[in-house]
């Protein structure tokens, strides 16, 4: 298994890794290794996830005492300090233990998606002590509670476990006991329920149990945002604790709604029979001497039902004026429940009533069915007293009322869309009550609060950052929008801006109704189901212009009705039509026809028909054949008029209007159509994510709205997605350009090989290649000159530098281009005014590492380069170098590559000159050599104006740098040798006209011609970018020490700069 050392960490990782997984792995150990917060962006199909686990647990094994760490997959755990919790530099109280380690936190939208991270985990080196954290409903093995549902379930578990009269609970402790090993080895809740069910513990119990000695856990996002759930995380010290949001592109709007609550009428009305039955049953109680239980008072039920229908009452009460509803600031909720005496003084007393009401129906509804299958509780049936509860918990959190000012209290006469809101068929319509939380950041600044180590966010479409952290009102000093791995012959993206008629296609609301739009949508989608083969996916904006356009597809004729076939009617005869449901439980069937149309073998394919924002846009994996292409037939706009979209636009348009903001450039803040703009793109970006979900797979990307075109729509799109748009003004152009994408990819099985000849924007180092045939398992080494200064591939022996020129690039004009996709606030920092170095077409990294799985298997190897790897928006330049292979693994070698500049290694090390190396037996017969040059990386200026090698030679000699009150310490040889390769590192990371004026500072050193602390400060000038800051600390051995303190205060303030601590960057470095 190939190591990497990242960032000084070491890194196990179970496949030969592509460069943007080098830097997504960079990333997040420099956002642990600093404490900070990330936000993370890496396109589906990047291995994220893998990712993600390996950087995070080898930065955790990397904490622990040598003596706990000496095999690299040692799984080193917290459970010897279970007794204790400590921060993170805090000793044990017993000193014969090492300080505890940090826990992990791992959290994902959906238990299906945890699944799919554990499957990950299972894949790695690493083996932490792991659990996974559910639900009864997922977990529970009881007969007579698993068939129960919410509350009810709850609540039987609870009173069964209260008593000790539940099996699987009472064997928990002596299993735990004698399994101490569980979650070593990555397990399930498939797995924790099969051993509940065959040796009879309960898993939901055992989980518990596990998650107070565990390393990593994996939780649903509720059990993080909701405080009650995380109450439950007893086992969990925040303060040396690090969360992880995976899939976090929703976490905004999970976190506002999370903090929110509405109140329909119908709801209220069944609170109020619920009080009325808690009186009753009160009653009855009492008068059964049998059962008398006297916590159970009839009149504090009576009070709760008084005070439910004067709440009704006030609601119907306040004057709505219009169709917009009545709106006032959260702070008047306060003010409207005090009327009813629901105050912070009176609400502690409500919820215990609450909690007593709810208790007394489910023992009801239990013991009406016998002790056995609850009516209530197996129906699905929740109280909804609890969330009546629920609403109140929000309201007065905290004890104080500072939360309100993020909040918009709203009443709002009841649609036909919203009328029904869990008051089924029949429900009584009326007012709704909501209390809107606009600010996702107060459930984020809960972990602040807590003391939380790190957060980390990560999604394949976070785009864009800057608006996605001004929401979670969190600082993210690490961020990254990452390339793909894939190449350009493998995606083609193109707006199509007319139909096939010559109609423009635009879905906005003023020509969306029309027939003329909806026909020529679908003569459109006609010709490109005949053009994609095997899947595709159609999505609209919205389900109503899903159903219209259908609908028109389904009954107009462009023609007379007697010789014209209907548009639905030529889809049909090139795919299998399936329509995303609105219904959410109707969507897996749904998917399974899809899935078996798309493996008929007697029909051309199938097309998916969905919603932008609907199940099918979301996690969804429609690899290879399934998804070919996805079609997007316009910007998915939420209703302006919706009330809530509404409020949040004049929330945070008032939020920007606020004294100081502009003036305060730390305080940034996004306005209403700002927000309302980005929320359709990260739809957009969601959208076409399901296609192209892996290295070797291939497809198109559609939009079929003629607004994609506008520069705007572009520069929200995903970073690695803009440099492949192309707009289509004629329709036929489009067409032809779409048919010879697919015919070049058709192999006849649907699979493809990616091109030999990969052109991506990255690159500016010369590499060489050597592989020793004569060897068992191919001694591969890399060497480079380095003509980029945001890469540094290096062998950790026998470098090589190259003598071969390459030619300028051609097409400087696309790194115009790219310049201006870098998001406002990138931490990726470009050179300028440089001088190129040659430069010719190149080879991804990834291609690079394809060619090695080649060599293990005995196959020739291929011309290959190596692309920078930190050619990605917000990566840490200068933080890549490749050493040979440490040792033989099973099938071929073990690479050890390392990710991070070893100045060391490189300043003691003489550089070779560019002959291969000889082997053995002193033959080039077995060797083969390969060299290819790397065009500039695209956020390098490019340099017109090369001057020749020779121009740049000078007259300073390595003993020239030397300070004087070093000459004599140490021996003559070895002072030159560094300060020989000191100047050839300088040199490299130099540009030529960069290169001058540094000689010209040494220059002054040698005739003493220039004040020392100008120099200084210019050569810390020229060192100052973060790729080049190792530089700028070796150069402190050359500097006199009287002159020490000046070059210290400028090394602190570079590092500075950059937000980096001098002694952090001293240790990954």
């Amino acid at each position: 298994m190939p190591t990497y050392k990242v960032a000084g960490i070491s890194v196990q990782f179970p496949y030969d890794a592509y460069d943007c997984q080098l830097v997504y792995m960079e990333r997040v150990i420099s956002s642990l290794q600093m404490g900070s917060n990330a936000l993370l962006e890496s396109p589906t199909g990047t291995g994220k996830t893998l990712c993600l686990l390996c950087a995070t647990l080898a930065w955790r094994e990397s904490l622990a005492p040598a003596q706990l760490t000496s095999q690299p997959s040692q799984r080193v755990s917290n459970q010897p300090l279970q007794r204790s919790i400590m921060g993170l530099s805090q000793p044990d109280p017993d000193e014969s233990l090492p300080p505890r380690l940090p826990t992990i936190v791992y959290s994902s939208r959906t238990h299906s998606q945890l699944q799919q991270v554990i499957r990950e985990l299972k894949a790695t080196a690493y083996r932490p002590k792991m659990v996974v954290l559910g639900s009864r409903e997922q977990m529970c093995i009881n007969r007579d509670v698993q068939n129960l549902r919410g509350r009810a379930q709850n609540h039987a578990c609870r009173s069964l476990t209260k008593g000790r009269n539940c099996k699987h609970y009472n064997g928990v402790a002596e299993y735990a006991k004698n399994h101490p090993h569980l979650g070593e080895e990555p397990v399930d809740i498939e797995d924790l329920v099969k051993i509940g069910k065959t040796e009879g513990p309960c898993p939901y119990f055992l989980s518990r149990e596990l998650h107070n000695t565990a390393d990593i856990l994996f939780v649903p996002y509720n059990y993080l945002i909701e405080k009650e759930m995380r109450r439950s995380l007893t086992g969990v010290s925040w303060g040396r604790t690090v969360l992880i949001f995976d899939e976090a592109h929703n976490l905004e709007g999970i976190c506002a709604d999370a903090a929110s609550f509405d109140l329909p009428a119908a709801h209220l009305s069944i609170c109020i029979q619920e009080a009325k039955s808690c009186v009753d049953l009160a009653l009855a109680r009492r008068g059964n001497d049998n059962a008398a239980d006297t916590s159970i008072d009839p009149d504090n039920f009576a009070v709760l039902k008084a005070l439910l229908l004067e709440l009704e009452k006030r609601i119907n009460e306040v004057p709505i004026g219009s169709e917009l509803g009545f709106t006032r600031p959260g702070s008047y909720i306060y003010e409207f429940l005090s009327e009813i005496k629901i105050t912070y003084e009176t609400v502690s007393m409500l919820i215990d009533t609450i909690d007593q009401a709810t208790t007394l129906l489910e023992d009801e509804a239990n013991e009406g069915a016998g002790g056995g299958r609850s009516k209530a509780g197996g129906s699905g049936t929740m109280y909804r007293l609890s969330t009546f509860r629920d609403a109140l918990r929000i309201i007065f959190r905290d004890n104080n009322v500072t939360h309100a000012g993020s909040y918009k209290v709203h009443i709002h006469e009841q649609s036909g869309k919203d009328g029904d809101k869990g008051g089924g068929r029949g429900a009584k319509k009326g007012r709704m009550l909501s209390y809107w939380c606009f600010n996702p950041g107060l459930a984020m600044e809960e972990f602040s609060k807590l003391g939380v180590r790190s957060i980390i966010l990560t999604s394949g479409t976070l785009a864009p950052l800057e608006s996605f952290a001004i929401e979670l009102n969190l600082p993210f000093d690490v961020r990254l929008e990452n390339p793909h791995v894939i190449d350009s012959s493998q995606v083609w993206v193109g707006v199509v801006s007319s139909g096939p008629s010559g109609r423009p296609l635009n879905s906005s609301y003023r020509t969306r109704d029309s027939i003329e739009y909806k026909l020529e949508l679908g003569n459109t989608i006609v010709n490109f189901a005949r053009i994609v083969p095997d899947g595709l996916l159609v999505f609209f904006p919205s389900y109503y212009l899903l159903n219209s356009c259908i609908e028109a597809w389904q009954t107009v004729t462009p023609g007379p009705a007697a010789t014209t076939t209907t548009v639905w009617e030529r889809i049909c005869r090139n795919k299998q039509p399936v329509v995303e449901p609105k219904e959410s439980a109707l969507f897996n069937q749904a998917n399974e026809d899809f899935v078996a149309k798309i493996n008929d073998t007697t029909s051309t394919g199938a097309i998916f028909f969905a919603v932008c924002r609907g199940k099918v846009s979301e996690g969804l994996d429609f690899a290879d054949r399934a998804g070919r292409a996805v079609v997007v037939t316009g910007i998915p706009f939420a209703m302006k008029m919706d009330p809530k979209v509404r409020l949040k636009r004049e929330y945070l348009d008032e939020q920007a209007r606020l004294p100081g903001v502009k003036k305060n450039t730390k305080h940034k803040v996004i306005t209403g159509e700002e927000w309302y703009v980005q929320q359709a793109s990260r739809a957009v970006n969601q959208a076409v994510g399901r296609v192209i979900r892996h290295r070797n797979d291939y497809g198109a990307i559609i939009l079929c709205d003629e607004r994609f075109g506008q520069s705007g729509p572009q520069s929200q799109m995903s970073l690695w997605l803009r440099p492949y748009i192309k707009t289509y003004h004629k329709f036929g152009d489009a067409a032809f350009s779409l048919t010879r994408f697919f015919k070049d990819k058709d192999t006849g099985n649907g699979s493809f090989k990616p091109s030999s000849a990969v052109v991506t924007a990255a690159g500016g180092v010369n590499y060489t290649r050597i592989a020793d045939q004569t060897t068992t398992s191919a001694a591969i080494s890399f060497s480079a000159v380095t003509t980029n200064p945001l890469s540094f591939l290096q062998a950790s022996s026998g470098l090589q530098s190259s003598k071969n020129g390459a030619v300028m690039e051609k097409n400087g004009g696309s790194l115009d281009r790219m310049k201006g996709f870098m998001p406002t606030g990138s931490v990726f920092v470009p050179r300028h005014d440089e001088d190129a170095r040659p430069s010719a077409p190149r080879e991804s990294l990834s291609t690079l590492l394809a060619a090695d799985r080649l060599s293990k298997s005995s196959q020739a190897l291929k011309d290959v380069a190596i692309t920078a790897a930190n050619c990605a928006v917000g990566s840490t330049a200068g933080l890549v170098h490749l050493s040979n292979n440490s040792g033989a693994s099973k099938g071929g070698t073990a690479g050890r590559r390392i990710l991070g500049p070893s100045p060391t290694a490189r300043l003691s090390e003489p550089q070779s000159s560019g002959r291969p190396p000889e082997t053995s037996s002193g033959s080039n017969d077995n060797m083969t050599s390969y060299l290819k040059d790397i065009t500039p990386c695209p956020c390098v200026r490019p340099k017109l104006n090369s001057r020749p090698d020779e121009e740049m030679q000078s007259t300073i000699k390595p003993e020239d740098i030397l300070p004087a009150d070093q000459k004599g310490s140490v021996p003559k040889d070895e002072k030159n040798t560094r300060a020989a390769n000191f100047l050839k590192e300088v040199r490299g990371r130099l540009s030529s006209g960069e290169y001058k004026g540094f000689l010209e500072c040494m220059r002054g050193l040698k005739n003493q011609t220039m004040d020392m602390k100008k120099l200084l400060h210019s050569v810390a000038n020229y060192f100052s970018a973060p790729e080049r800051l190792y530089l700028l600390r070796s150069f402190g051995e050359f500097v006199p020490g009287h002159h020490r303190s000046t070059y210290e205060e400028l090394l602190a303030a570079k590092h500075a700069a950059r937000g980096v601590s001098l002694g952090f960057a001293v240790t990954f470095l």
